[in-house]
């Protein structure tokens, strides 16, 4: 109850108090004209909220970090009231959804639009909504609230970088054999013919089998006989180091983001090793996806995530949204990761593995996988620059025992130049990176 308000009921009863002892008439219309006050100002603003349709429409439920977050929202007057004004709360928790706005003077039967743009800094899934309508009378006495409690979500992809290249290269990576398992993409390897299927693409049909049969035929395909690369994130939550952060609202008109060929000097990532090993994986997994490579993951975080090996931009999609809500909240350490999910891996099949960990423990495993056939790679997000005194002397020294390559990734280092080329042998550690 406002101080306002208080005092008007205070003198509502005073008044009608006297009038009632007295008798005069003067203390009668001082009673009528607070009770006609009080009574027209709560009918006025319990109206304010009703009859009021507010709608929003998101351009699409999936964005992703350094892109931007659109909506439109659209209130309608549907009483033959005029309202004065309407403050609209949205509670949303994407960050920096500037949503909320005070709406005047909507007319009866009317109605008025707005468009919101945000720019997405923070991957993750985020709740849109609920809404709270807040209005009431002219004189201010009385505020009533509605909320509207229809929700929905938005999932924001990770940060990812286009990477110019990668030892090793793509055509340096080993073929596997011919697995004989048919495929909807096309490839280079024809398995056969079947009948034609409605939604069959017209350039999967065999015209001069058609011709002969008298009837549509549509070839098959198998997989290319190349080697499946998998990435392996370690999202142990002993491994990962954070400073702290403060995260700073984006700068109004920075369309330069929509770049597709952004760095990390472009957009700052939060300080967290976790924030680097998931954009490390998400770039590198756009990467291969890109030059029509089969692509797996794995992580175990608060929950397993695996995906097995495919191709193409669905692929890529498929892991975006897994990246875009994993935490370093697991508690198996990724040596035991790579020796649990390692059997599956076949021969030729390439593993990168991306972790903050300083315990040479997975550089042994992968060791033992190179013996098996099974090729590896690791990306080392040097936990150092984190304000994480860490030794990966360990595990450099059994990195290079295999002759597995090792990519190091500091705080503040642009993710295309650090994955152009590993770090040479014979570079002296001294203990640390």
């Amino acid at each position: 109850m406002s101080s306002r308000l208080l005092f008007l009921l205070s003198s509502l009863v005073i008044t009608w108090v006297i009038a009632l002892n007295s008798g005069r008439d003067l203390a009668f219309n001082l009673a009528y004209l607070l009770t006609g006050v009080l009574l027209i100002s709560y009918l006025w603003a319990w109206s304010s909220v009703r009859s009021v349709n507010l709608r929003r429409f998101t351009r699409t439920r999936r964005s992703q970090v350094g892109q931007f977050a659109e909506e439109q929202f659209e209130i309608a007057n549907q009483s033959v009231v005029p309202k004065l004004w309407l403050e609209i709360r949205d509670e949303s928790t994407l960050p920096w959804h500037r949503a909320s706005r005070v709406i005047s003077n909507i007319g009866r039967s009317s109605s008025q639009r707005w468009q919101v743009k945000t720019l997405c800094t923070q991957r993750g899934r985020f709740r849109l909504g609920p809404v709270t309508l807040h209005s009431g009378d002219p004189l201010g006495i009385f505020e009533v609230e509605q909320t509207l409690n229809s929700t929905g979500f938005m999932v924001v992809y990770p940060f990812t970088v286009e990477l110019t290249s990668f030892e090793p290269t793509v055509s340096d990576l080993s073929g596997g054999e011919a697995r004989h398992r048919r495929t909807y993409q096309l490839t280079s390897n024809v398995a056969g013919v079947r009948d034609y299927v409605h939604g069959d693409s017209l350039n999967r049909i065999h015209w001069p089998t058609s011709a002969r049969a008298r009837r549509l035929m549509t070839k098959e395909f198998e997989l290319d006989p190349t080697a499946d690369i998998w990435l392996y994130l370690d999202l142990y939550q002993g491994a990962e180091s954070t400073m702290p952060w403060t995260p700073t609202p984006p700068e109004p008109g920075i369309a330069a983001l929509r770049n597709r060929n952004r760095q990390t000097a472009v957009f700052e990532l939060p300080p967290i090793t976790t924030e680097y090993a998931v954009t490390v994986t998400a770039s590198l997994a756009r990467f291969f996806l890109m030059r029509s490579r089969s692509v797996g993951m794995s992580s175990r975080g608060r929950s397993r995530e695996f995906l097995q090996a495919d191709r193409g931009e669905r692929q890529l999609n498929k892991m975006l949204e897994a990246l875009a809500v994993v935490e370093a909240g697991g508690d198996l350490p990724l040596a035991n990761l790579i020796a649990t999910e390692g059997v599956r891996l076949n021969r030729n099949d390439t593993l990168i593995a991306i972790s903050a960990d300083p315990n040479p423990a997975w550089a042994t495993t992968l060791q033992q996988l190179q013996r098996r056939g099974v090729h590896s790679i690791a990306v080392i997000i040097d936990a150092t620059t984190f304000a994480r005194p860490q030794n990966y002397e360990g595990v450099l020294i059994e990195l290079e025992a295999s002759s597995i390559p090792a990519y190091i990734v500091r705080r503040g280092d642009s993710i295309d130049q650090a994955l152009r080329e590993p770090m040479r042998t014979g570079k002296p550690f001294n203990g640390k990176i």
